[in-house]
């Protein structure tokens, strides 16, 4: 299966991030691939700050080896610390891939729900999760869990993509975002991306 990141960053300093790294050991060797998407509240230099240190604790954390059971509570104490009282909280998903059977562990931490688009086209969010991170310093937050085969595609996103809207003001939406992944046409990561990314536009 290939996965796509799919951000629509604004004109402006903002807290979105994203990623996909090896924590410990390569894939060869047996590892975990580290997949997070994350959106800080607001679009501003103390946003784009805190995503900064976030990203630090989590490759901190995950060199760990440490489960998203405990991975995910870290980070949220973490985020709760510098919220400003909730104000600035984090939505995030974050995964845990191992190549070798396609097991997906992940947890959505209040983000848009990552789509897997299955060879035969049918949708599975990925909605699992709790509260964004920095609200409740003892929010819980269940593990969902799932399997990528050949010719699946998992496409993470942020709410960029289905708020674009046109001149005419008329908004992307869900609707036609998920339209778009349902009818991607086979091909890489890269392309898929592509291809979403123009229908957007």
């Amino acid at each position: 299966g290939d996965i796509a990141f799919a951000t629509r960053p604004q004109n402006s300093v903002a807290g979105d991030y994203y990623d996909a790294f090896y924590p410990t050991v390569s894939a060869a060797e047996g590892g975990k691939l580290m997949l997070v998407i994350a959106d800080v509240a607001g679009k501003s230099v103390p946003a784009a700050l805190l995503m900064a240190t976030m990203q630090a604790s989590l490759r901190t954390v995950a060199g760990e080896d440490a489960p998203l059971d405990i991975l995910v509570p870290r980070l949220n104490r973490y985020a709760c610390a510098y919220s400003l009282d909730g104000r600035r909280f984090t939505t995030a998903v974050l995964g845990q891939y191992e190549p070798s059977t396609g097991n997906l562990t992940y947890v959505n931490a209040g983000h848009n729900a990552p789509v897997v688009r299955r060879a035969n086209g049918t949708l599975e969010e990925l909605d699992k999760g709790g509260l964004p991170l920095g609200i409740e310093s003892d929010a819980a937050y269940e593990t969902g869990y799932t399997c990528l085969r050949a010719g699946d595609v998992l496409v993470f996103f942020t709410d960029g993509c289905i708020e674009a809207f046109n001149a005419a003001g008329e908004e992307f939406g869900g609707v036609r975002w998920l339209t778009a992944i349902r009818a991607l046409p086979n091909g890489t990561a890269r392309e898929s991306l592509h291809y979403l990314m123009r229908q957007v536009d």
